[in-house]
């Protein structure tokens, strides 16, 4: 997929999915997961043991989904996660070698970022996204319409503490899409390998974000 046409479903959906986990097993059960609940976007933590194995085979065998690599640190993990299949990276922080590194490979860059002053960095460094976190620390949807104010240029990605309650509030504040990871992505579940909890919160997340949007254009 093309870089635009990444960046565009991104906007779309409006949720990635951040995939942590014990082992490269539930890692994949929770991608299958979320897709089953109409979440077609994930992104698999740098975190996960055998996390690159896991992109690549997903890669393969569910062509269907949008494949992110998360906590993407610098170029040479940003490397090893395009060579993998990677088609978007996701770092905590900024590191402009990393973004630089992603624009070399034509890849959706999603910059990490907390403070106005990174924000503002990520996004001339090139990012194509910029993701605030962790941003319940800071006042979550509250501080992404604060960011919105100086910043109305930039798509900004709440991630970190992003919840069912404030999912829709995340969206009439102005961002772009929602980054979920332990709220979707239910430990319980996947150690007993319960894809039902999770493919319902995925759809209830997709709903939320669908009528978040709804009452902003009427």
């Amino acid at each position: 997929m093309k870089k635009k046409s990444v960046r565009e479903q991104i906007a779309s959906i409006g949720i990635i999915a951040v995939i942590r986990a014990s082992s490269s097993e539930e890692a994949r059960f929770a991608a299958e997961a979320v897709w089953s609940g109409g979440i077609p976007i994930v992104e698999i933590t740098m975190t996960v043991p055998g996390a690159l194995q896991v992109i690549s085979g997903l890669a393969k065998t569910m062509p269907q989904l949008l494949l992110g690599a998360g906590t993407v640190l610098n170029k040479k993990m940003a490397r090893q996660c395009a060579d993998a299949g990677a088609q978007f990276l996701v770092s905590p922080g900024f590191d402009a070698d990393m973004v630089a590194t992603a624009k070399k490979f034509k890849l959706v860059v999603i910059a990490g970022a907390l403070t106005p002053t990174e924000v503002l960095a990520a996004w001339d460094a090139g990012a194509d996204l910029v993701k605030v976190f962790p941003c319940c620390n800071l006042g979550g949807p509250a501080y992404i319409k604060a960011l919105r104010g100086p910043f109305p240029q930039v798509p900004l990605i709440p991630t970190g503490g992003v919840t069912i309650e404030t999912a829709a509030d995340y969206i009439r504040a102005g961002a772009t899409a929602l980054g979920v990871g332990s709220e979707l992505i239910l430990k319980d579940a996947l150690k007993a390998r319960k894809s039902e909890p999770i493919s319902d919160l995925a759809r209830r997340f997709v709903a939320l974000v669908n009528e978040a949007r709804k009452q902003l254009t009427t």
